[in-house]
């Protein structure tokens, strides 16, 4: 992992824990470079991508500020997962593993996932309550190739803590579509939906290593009134 990237995690960690709260500055960057023993140029490289992800907000010669973040909604174009989200918005919740299998891609799976027919891969069903009612529904596939002895025991806390702390994986960069689908059989056995739901937000990933190879597909169904998606998005300077 380059420095940058360790100081941007570190940084992110303090924020998310509140050991930097919102509404407040960051250290300097003469600080930061202090506490990190790096280079100015390597604080501003991690400094800047927290700006564009909506973290933070930088004012010439002020200083960098930590953006407030509201309960229940959803970044649409940060990769995150969800317990980094639920330690980020300090919600309770809790998460059920419904199936743990190891299955071979058929074509229709592969026509949605891009994952090669005839491959391996784990397919794993959550749940996830939040106050008391199951709102979401996650669907994810991974290829057996990049995670031969996963098991159930080791993702429950975390699937992402697992592939990135324990296989040292470099998760990269997702590609997202979200649609409103009509609420189906499989939602109405394992969400606490309203009886009047007729649709849910889905929102579908193809994840991808930094070497550009995708090792994840996922389908996260929730309820409809429960959460907001937002997207953080800044006018680029002409």
């Amino acid at each position: 992992m380059k420095k940058y990237e360790i100081i941007l995690r570190d940084l992110e960690k303090k924020i998310i824990e509140g050991t930097y709260p919102e509404n407040e500055l960051l250290p300097s960057e003469n600080q930061l470079t202090e506490i990190y023993q790096t280079s100015r140029a390597t604080v501003r490289q991690a400094l800047k991508i927290l700006e564009e992800s909506g973290i933070i907000q930088r004012r010439h010669g002020f200083g960098s500020i930590v953006i407030p973040r509201e309960r229940l909604m959803f970044p649409i174009s940060g990769l995150i997962s969800f317990k980094e989200l639920k330690d980020s918005l300090n919600f309770v919740s809790t998460t059920e593993i419904l199936t743990f299998e190891k299955i071979t891609v058929d074509k229709q799976l592969s026509e949605l996932s891009f994952f090669e027919e005839g491959a391996q891969a784990f397919h794993i069903l959550r749940r996830r309550n939040i106050d008391n009612s199951f709102v979401i529904l996650d669907r994810d596939y991974i290829l057996a190739s990049i995670a031969p002895n996963m098991t159930e025991d080791m993702i429950q806390t975390s699937l992402y803590a697992y592939l990135e702390h324990q296989l040292n994986l470099d998760i990269s960069y997702a590609q997202k579509e979200i649609t409103i689908d009509f609420v189906n059989n499989e939602d109405k056995d394992y969400l606490d939906l309203n009886p009047k739901d007729r649709h849910v937000v889905s929102v579908r990933s193809h994840v991808y290593l930094s070497d550009n190879s995708i090792f994840q597909y996922t389908e996260s169904r929730h309820q409809v009134d429960k959460f907001r998606f937002t997207e953080f998005s800044r006018r680029q300077k002409h």
